[in-house]
């Protein structure tokens, strides 16, 4: 094989040297279109500023069967109220439905469906010098409500015994001392504390609801106040 020649290589040389280049160009960029528009709140009137009736007639009567009887979703609209219901609460006692009328500033016990005017302070009267300072004892050092056993007699001789007991301590609440609950709940009964205002109105549903043996009630008038 021969050795090419000078010139040969030459023009090889050249030709390699003269090849175009090719060169791609970026493509071009596509600007973005803000699309977001700015949205202006719209005041919302109300139907009723618009569009007034001119009257308050609705019309007859509608003849529909589908109707919904609102009065018939209480279930205990037809249930009699006790007669042992707490009408009023009072600074010198209670009213019941029943026309009975507590009086003289004393408690009042709902046992069985029938009321006692109760007085616990006349328990340990006989070691304090007025009446005013029996009631005020009736909260003891650590400011809870104590009473001795004797206040709780009625409940331990009615059969059959009720399931709760909701005690009123007049204007305000207090603790239930340990003592105290554990002789309520030593004759099978449940005890709820609070004010005698919203303890006749839980009386009251509950005795409707539940029976008048089930639910008692035990409350002081709204002028007795513990210790000051």
């Amino acid at each position: 094989m021969h050795t090419p020649s000078p010139q040969l290589l030459r023009a090889l040389r050249t030709t390699l040297n003269t090849r175009p280049i090719l060169r791609f160009k970026p493509a071009p960029s596509i600007p973005r279109r803000n699309t977001s528009t700015a949205v202006r709140p719209t005041r919302m009137i109300p139907r009723s500023h618009t569009h007034k009736p001119a009257s308050h007639d609705r019309g007859p009567q509608s003849e529909e069967t589908t109707q919904t009887d609102f009065n018939a979703l209480n279930v205990l609209g037809g249930v009699e109220a006790p007669t042992t219901g707490i009408d009023a609460c009072l600074d010198s006692g209670f009213h019941l439905n029943s026309g009975l009328k507590i009086t003289g500033k004393s408690g009042l016990m709902l046992v069985g469906g029938e009321a006692f005017a109760w007085r616990p302070w006349k328990v340990s009267e006989g070691n304090f010098e007025d009446e005013r300072a029996a009631k005020a004892s009736m909260i003891n050092a650590k400011g809870q409500f104590e009473l001795g056993e004797e206040a709780w007699g009625l409940l331990s001789v009615v059969w059959p015994r009720p399931d709760m007991l909701i005690l009123g301590l007049g204007a305000s609440m207090y603790p239930l001392s340990p003592e105290t609950k554990r002789q309520i709940n030593s004759l099978g009964i449940r005890v709820d504390i609070q004010d005698t205002r919203n303890a006749a109105a839980q009386f009251n549903l509950l005795a409707t609801e539940r029976g008048v043996n089930e639910i008692a009630a035990a409350m002081l008038p709204i002028s007795w106040k513990g210790r000051s």
